[in-house]
C-alpha cells in the first residue's frame, strides 16, 4: 500500500489502564477535565454531528494551546490525538465550553467523551478506511486541503497542506508536513507550523534561499503563510533542517491590508530582476510585490478586475515562465484558484497566459475569457513546488470541492492529492493554452498489465475519433466516459458511480474541450479518485467517485485499453 504512512505510528494502539480523573463540571456548558499526564496521546472521542467545543490546555496556570473540536456526545465516530507530553509537565487541564444545544444533546455530566478520553504512548493510523487511495498523498489522519509551502531539495520533494490535527472536517488549520523521494512514495512528518496569537496558518509557499538574501542562512527553507486572526496578515518563518522545523519571524506580519481575503501568499526567485516576486489573492484581484531580501516588500501591481471568472473569491495563486512547445517562445502563466465558479460547481483552477516583467501581468486574452486548468469537480489550490529538478513546474492540487469535502463517506481522514502534474504550454489555433501531463515518475507506478481493472490502477486507452469508455461492477454501478473528436469534446459522467447521497452537488456529468485531437487517454484510478488526462497534455479531468466494491469491468467502444497494476 502506498498511502501515506504515519511517524507517530507505532506497533500497536496500547491504552492506559487509568482512568482519567473525574471531570469537573461548571455549567451548561463548560467543564475542566484533570489529566495526569501518563503517557504521550491523549485520545479525544470525536463525534462529527455534534457542535464544535473549545479546549484550552492549561499547564502550570498558563494557556498552552487552544484548539477546537466535536468531542462525543453519545457515540464515538473516531479518536484524535492529543500530545499532552510535549508541554513537559506530570499534570494538565483542559477547559472546554461546549457549543452546542444542550436541550438537543442532554446533561453535560452524561457526555460520552469523559469516559471515552483515554491516554496511549503510541498513536496507531492503521488504514480504516475502504475510499483511501494507495498511490495519491493523503493524511495519516484528520481533515486535508490546500498543498503548501512545496519545495524540493536534497533529492526530496517537500509537500506542506493545510491539517486539522483534531477531526476530519475543516477546523485549527496548521501546515501538515509529508515528504517523498519519488513523488509516489509519502511519509508523514510532524507538524510544520501551529496556530499562534496572529492567528491560524492558512495557506502560503515556500522558498529555497539559496544566495540567503533573507539573511537567515545559506541554503535556508523560508515559509510565507496567511496568519488568519481577527483579519487576514501575511507572515513569515524559516528552517535551517530543510524543512522539519520552522522558526517564526520575529516581526510578523510582514504584509497587512484592509481587504478580508488577502491571503495565499506564492514567493519565488524572478532572475529577469534579480528580485523576489510575491502575488497574493486579494479579494477577486492578484496583487504582486518585489523583495530584494525576503523581509521588505513592495506592492508593484494589481492583476484580475473584468478578467476571467469572478463568481467566488480568488485563492492560491501561482506564477511563472513557461516554454510553448514547439517554438521559440516563453510566456508567463498566472494560476487562480476560485471558490465558487467552477464550470460544473463549486471550486475550481483557472489560469491566464501573458507577459510578466517583474512589476505587472499582461494578458494576452481578452478579459471574458476563462481558461481552466482540469474540467473536473474535483481539482482546486493547484501550486507547483519551488526549486524543482531540470526547471520543472510540477503541480499538485487538493482532489476536492468545498461544496461537499467536509460530507464526502470517509471519517478517519478526509481528503487526498492529485496526481504530479508537468505544466507546460501548447498553441491551439492562434492562443496558447496550459498543457498538463502526468509527471514521468508516475510511470513507476506501472506493474505488469491485466485483463481488468482493479480498485487501483492505470489505464491506457488508444483513441478513435469517436469513443466511449464503460467502467462498472456488479452493483450496477458505472462511470461513463465519452471522446468526440469532431466536436473536440470530452465527457465524464459519475451520475450513478455509487455513493452521491452525501451532497445533491456530487452527481455531475463534467465536459471539457479537447483543443484538438485525443490519441491516447491515461485514466488514474485509485479506490475513490479518476484522473482522466490526454497523454500530449491538451485535456485533464479530475472526479472523485464512491463505488460499494472496485469497478472491475471495462468496455471500450472505439478504442483499445491497456490496463496496468499498480506496483
Amino acid at each position: 500500500m502506498r498511502r501515506i504512512m504515519s511517524t507517530i505510528a507505532a506497533a500497536l494502539l496500547m491504552m492506559s489502564a487509568s482512568a482519567q480523573v473525574q471531570p469537573q463540571i461548571l455549567g451548561d456548558n463548560h467543564a475542566m477535565q484533570p489529566v495526569t499526564v501518563d503517557q504521550k496521546y491523549l485520545l479525544l472521542p470525536v463525534q462529527e454531528k455534534e457542535e464544535f467545543a473549545n479546549v484550552r490546555v492549561i499547564a502550570d496556570n498558563q494557556q498552552v494551546q487552544n484548539f477546537n473540536v466535536r468531542l462525543a456526545v453519545d457515540k464515538v465516530d473516531y479518536y484524535v490525538p492529543l500530545d499532552i507530553r510535549r508541554f513537559g509537565k506530570k499534570q494538565v487541564l483542559l477547559d472546554i465550553n461546549f457549543h452546542g444545544d444542550r436541550r438537543t444533546t442532554g446533561a453535560i455530566k452524561d457526555f460520552a467523551c469523559w469516559k471515552e478520553m483515554k491516554q496511549t504512548e503510541a498513536y496507531d493510523a492503521t488504514n480504516r478506511e475502504k475510499f483511501r487511495p494507495q498511490y495519491h498523498h493523503s493524511p495519516a489522519y484528520g481533515w486535508m486541503n490546500d498543498p503548501n509551502g512545496m519545495f524540493y531539495k536534497d533529492g526530496e520533494f517537500h509537500l506542506y497542506y493545510q491539517f486539522n490535527p483534531y477531526g476530519s472536517q475543516w477546523e485549527n488549520m496548521t501546515w501538515g508536513h509529508s515528504t517523498t523521494k519519488d513523488l509516489i512514495h509519502w511519509e508523514a512528518q510532524p507538524i510544520a507550523i501551529e496556530p499562534d496569537a496572529i492567528g491560524s496558518i492558512f495557506s502560503g509557499s515556500c522558498v529555497v534561499d539559496k544566495n540567503n538574501t533573507s539573511g537567515f542562512g545559506k541554503g535556508t527553507i523560508v515559509a510565507f503563510y496567511t496568519s488568519a486572526g481577527q483579519h487576514q496578515t501575511q507572515s513569515m518563518a524559516y528552517s535551517t533542517d530543510n524543512g522539519k522545523t520552522f522558526k517564526k519571524y520575529e516581526n510578523n506580519p510582514i504584509l497587512t491590508s484592509d481587504i478580508p481575503d488577502f491571503r495565499d501568499p506564492k514567493v519565488f526567485w524572478n532572475p529577469e530582476i534579480q528580485k523576489w516576486n510575491l502575488i497574493l489573492a486579494a479579494g477577486q484581484e492578484m496583487r504582486i510585490y518585489s523583495s530584494p531580501n525576503l523581509k521588505d516588500w513592495t506592492y508593484e501591481s494589481s492583476f484580475g478586475k473584468e478578467y476571467g471568472n469572478h463568481d467566488g473569491v480568488w485563492e492560491c495563486p501561482d506564477l511563472m515562465k513557461l516554454q510553448v512547445r514547439g517554438t521559440d517562445k516563453q510566456k508567463w502563466m498566472l494560476i487562480c484558484n476560485i471558490n465558487p465558479g467552477g464550470p460544473f460547481g463549486g471550486s475550481a483552477t483557472q489560469y491566464f497566459v501573458g507577459e510578466f516583467d517583474g512589476h505587472k501581468f499582461t494578458c494576452d486574452t481578452k478579459p471574458e475569457v476563462t481558461k481552466w486548468m482540469d474540467y473536473g469537480k474535483d481539482h482546486y489550490a493547484t501550486v507547483t513546488f519551488d526549486n524543482a529538478p531540470d526547471g520543472r513546474k510540477i503541480a499538485i492540487a487538493w482532489m476536492s470541492n468545498w461544496q461537499y469535502a467536509n460530507q464526502v463517506p470517509t471519517k478517519q481522514f478526509r481528503s487526498a492529492n492529485s496526481i504530479a502534474r508537468d505544466l507546460g504550454l501548447y498553441e491551439y489555433q492562434g492562443d496558447i493554452y496550459c498543457s498538463v501531463i502526468p509527471s514521468k515518475e508516475n510511470l513507476a507506478l506501472r506493474g505488469k498489465t491485466v485483463k481488468k481493472p482493479t480498485q487501483a490502477c492505470e489505464i491506457v486507452v488508444d483513441m478513435k475519433s469517436a469513443t466511449e469508455i464503460v467502467l462498472w461492477n456488479t452493483k450496477g454501478e458505472k462511470v461513463v466516459m465519452s471522446y468526440d473528436g469532431a466536436k473536440h469534446l470530452f465527457k465524464m459522467d459519475r451520475t450513478k458511480t455509487g455513493d452521491n447521497s452525501f451532497s445533491e452537488a456530487f452527481p455531475a456529468e463534467t465536459c471539457a474541450p479537447t483543443y484538438g485531437d485525443i490519441k491516447q487517454l491515461r485514466i488514474f484510478i485509485d479506490n475513490s479518485s479518476i484522473e482522466a488526462i490526454d497523454a500530449d497534455g491538451k485535456m485533464a479531468m479530475t472526479n472523485l467517485v464512491f463505488p460499494s466494491e472496485p469497478y472491475n469491468n471495462i468496455k471500450v467502444k472505439g478504442g483499445k485499453a491497456t490496463i496496468y497494476e499498480i506496483k
